[in-house]
């Protein structure tokens, strides 16, 4: 789940719990004037309110009942949101240190091409002076062009991968 997608559902849960908030202050309270009275009392008074107004509690129930449901909803929406929040910035550090990586994987590449053409260079020049070389010192000019090699870095988009090339 994107972050986009967290932060508009706990958008609307948000809303939703404020809609019901509103809803519920607008409906008669029920009330009862604790006084001195007697816990016994107290408690038969609220019976009492709550029988003569029982369609008014049972929808003050239902309402509380959605906005403690909301709020759990809420908090889950939330810690989802800080776990991405703590994966995030390490996500962010692995962004950048590829984006250094590439610049070092194009540079290597670049020198890798710089690097082959000067080998064909001087094989090359050994291939026209190796047999006068010879003639005259009695050893080989330069050896060991059978298994030179220059490394290229590439990437499959996940992946990347340094291979040797023969030059």
């Amino acid at each position: 789940m994107k972050i986009d997608e967290l932060k508009a559902e706990i958008a609307a849960i948000v809303t939703q719990i404020e809609s019901l908030k509103r809803e519920r202050a607008q409906l008669p309270a029920i009330e009862v004037d604790p006084g001195e009275i007697s816990p016994e009392a107290l408690a038969q008074a609220y019976r009492r309110q709550a029988r003569e107004t029982s369609e008014i509690a049972a929808e003050l129930k239902g309402i509380d009942d959605a906005i403690a449901a909301l709020n759990v909803q809420l908090e889950r929406k939330q810690g989802e949101l800080t776990r991405y929040h703590r994966r995030h910035p390490m996500q962010e550090r692995v962004e950048r240190a590829r984006d250094r990586a590439i610049v070092h994987a194009e540079r290597i590449n670049d020198l890798a091409v710089e690097l082959a053409e000067e080998v064909k260079a001087l094989k090359a020049i050994a291939d026209e002076i190796s047999p006068s070389y010879w003639q005259v010192y009695y050893k080989p000019f330069i050896t060991g062009f059978k298994s030179i090699s220059v490394p290229h870095v590439r990437s499959d988009g996940e992946v990347w991968t340094i291979v040797n090339r023969v030059v």
